[in-house]
């Protein structure tokens, strides 16, 4: 790295959101992806931490956009060589790559570190009408019995659910339960997402990772 480099990576960390960006998460990250990968995190830092005051749609927006330009679509087959993976963020900003479980993912934990509820956000698995298979999407509930709003990496557009016509909700879950999905605003709880396998191992490698910190509901003020 570069004496100039060093010194911008200095000055941002100083900056951004320690408990979020620590130096252990930074020291593994450059080990595993290089020294360019510290302005990365330091960037998703800052844009978690700097929005924390802004409107829940300001923080989808900003969310949103960021992760679709700094992830491409990738296959897992192609990425990953596997059938089926889940990608904890460090690895799909690692990589830059990543396929709709990984956006969806990155999205879903940056937006409750920005301090939206975590019980408004949904992780649902959609067929996705048009491509004739299987998708994930972000679903944000406003209130309990809201129409969703769907953040996607297949648009940068954030529309009601209503206006997706091209998607079947299927399921969905969060930290807090799961949920059959029978219509559009309608849902039946089905358990516990300590069920789903893929889930609990992306919990256990953030952990791994030095991700602790974006496991943990944010502390009020931050």
């Amino acid at each position: 790295m570069t004496l100039m480099l060093s010194a911008l990576v200095c000055l941002v960390y100083a900056q951004s959101p320690s408990h979020l960006i620590t130096p252990e998460l930074l020291e593994l990250a450059k080990k595993t992806y290089g020294d360019g990968i510290e302005l990365q995190l330091v960037s998703w830092g800052e844009l978690v931490g700097d929005n924390a005051q802004s409107e829940d749609l300001e923080k989808l927006k900003l969310i949103n956009a960021y992760f679709n330009k700094e992830i491409t679509f990738t296959s897992d087959s192609k990425h990953w060589h596997r059938e089926d993976y889940w990608a904890t963020p460090l690895e799909s900003l690692g990589t830059e790559a990543g396929d709709c479980e990984d956006f969806v993912i990155a999205k879903y934990f940056s937006l409750i570190q920005a301090g939206v509820e975590e019980a408004k956000l949904r992780i649902t698995y959609v067929k996705a009408l048009k491509l004739n298979q299987a998708h994930m999407v972000l679903a944000y509930y406003s209130s309990p019995r809201a129409v969703p709003l769907i953040l996607d990496n297949l648009t940068p557009k954030i529309l009601p659910a209503t206006k997706r016509r091209d998607l079947s909700p299927v399921y969905s879950f969060n930290g807090l339960g799961m949920w059959l999905e029978r219509m559009k605003g309608s849902s039946i709880r089905i358990g516990d997402p300590n069920r789903l396998n893929m889930w609990m191992d992306l919990l256990v490698r953030m952990d791994e990772q030095e991700m602790e910190p974006w496991l943990h509901l944010p502390k009020e003020g931050q």
